[in-house]
């Protein structure tokens, strides 16, 4: 099976990944990325028999789109990843959170329930868009995921989404409404071990509050986030929902979300010697890094991660401060940065900032790369 996905991000981030709703794409997560870059690489990626993913005979079943996820894992040789699915999304996230919790270091399972509908609810939709097409349902579909103030204030968007909506295959959307008539997680959701989060919508009248509180007791020590919103909530408040996201898997404290940014951006073999070497001196200064350095420039995201790596190396050259600028070529490999342009790097800041600064900001590149063991090749 084919899976058409997009991941983004700095290689020592860990992998956020999402899983989209019936009938939508990998692209309605679209909006919450730029908030998440500056903590995780983002895997999205197209369900099968949606989007750009291979489109196979029918009916399937949440157990064979949860296969898919593991296959994916297993093609780009990821280990685990935090797994955040809404609605048949969320199905596949118990699945993963049931079967395979050696994969997840949490779980999202957002707008979903143990059991969507009923099978014959299923059937009846297979047979509507079937006879008459997905222009039959668009309609009520874009009334029931999302509220009338979001269709007020967001039509660009609506129009975008219901665009999405209708340029689904026939085949890939009612083989996929068959896995979410089958599907029934009532007996086996308390085998879920994993830490989970729990998402839903005030409004969502597909998987309302009671049913995402009925999970919450069935999971153990599961939380819950109610959002004001129908069924798609990470389309209607995109950065409240990212926002919601980084509280639960990093934290909600600057100084966390610093911690855990710095890691990401140093290494934690970094991070560790240094918090190692803390003493009644320098906690203060140690703290102060991690709370507004790492945890509120670094996290901005206007800025990628690799970018702020760039403009960093290029201002420690005129400072001539050989420990820092070495430690943060280091660090530039963490956020994707290659050798060359390091070298595009020190050249223009030869010119602007002079050439004594660069020279010493080649040596010391050349002797990190020389510790990493890497060469430079045109």
């Amino acid at each position: 099976m084919k899976t058409n996905y997009k991941i983004q991000g700095t290689p020592n981030s860990p992998v956020l990944m999402f899983s989209n709703s019936l009938g939508a794409d990998l692209t309605m997560w679209d909006d919450l990325v730029p908030h998440l870059l500056p903590y995780f690489r983002v895997l999205q990626y197209d369900t099968r028999g949606h989007g750009q993913s291979e489109l196979t005979d029918g009916p399937y079943t949440i157990e064979m789109l949860g296969k898919d996820v593991i296959d994916l894992l297993d093609q780009l040789k990821i280990d685990k990843v935090y797994f955040c699915g809404l609605s048949m999304g969320g199905m596949i996230g118990q699945y993963l959170g049931i079967h395979h919790p050696n994969r997840l270091h949490k779980l999202i399972i957002s707008n979903t329930d143990a059991k969507i509908g009923t099978a014959e609810g299923w059937k009846d939709r297979i047979k509507t868009i079937n006879e008459q097409g997905m222009q039959a349902i668009v309609d009520g579909t874009m009334e029931k995921w999302f509220t009338k103030a979001f269709h007020s204030t967001h039509p660009y968007r609506i129009a975008e989404m219901r665009e999405i909506f209708l340029a689904n295959r026939i085949v890939g959307y009612t083989a996929c409404c068959a896995a979410l008539g089958a599907a029934d997680f009532r007996e086996d959701i308390k085998k879920i071990s994993v830490e989970t989060l729990i998402i839903t919508g005030d409004e969502d009248e597909v998987t309302n509050v009671e049913q995402a509180k009925a999970l919450q007791k069935e999971i153990a020590g599961a939380q819950l986030k109610v959002f004001n919103a129908r069924h798609l909530p990470s389309t209607e408040l995109p950065a409240y929902y990212a926002e919601t996201l980084i509280d639960f898997i990093v934290g909600e404290d600057g100084f966390d979300r610093g911690m855990h940014v710095r890691r990401t951006v140093l290494g934690s073999a970094h991070v560790d010697r240094a918090n190692g070497n803390k003493n009644e001196f320098n906690t203060d200064f140690q703290e102060f890094i991690s709370q507004y350095a790492w945890g509120e420039i670094w996290t901005r995201p206007g800025l990628s991660k690799h970018t702020r790596s760039l403009i960093t190396l290029s201002m420690l050259v005129p400072l001539n401060k050989k420990a820092e600028f070495k430690m943060h070529v280091r660090a530039a490999f963490n956020n994707g940065v290659t050798i060359a342009e390091i070298k595009e790097v020190i050249l223009q800041s030869g010119i602007y900032c002079g050439l004594p600064a660069a020279n010493d900001a080649m040596h010391s590149a050349e002797e990190v790369f020389e510790e990493l063991g890497l060469e430079y090749k045109e």
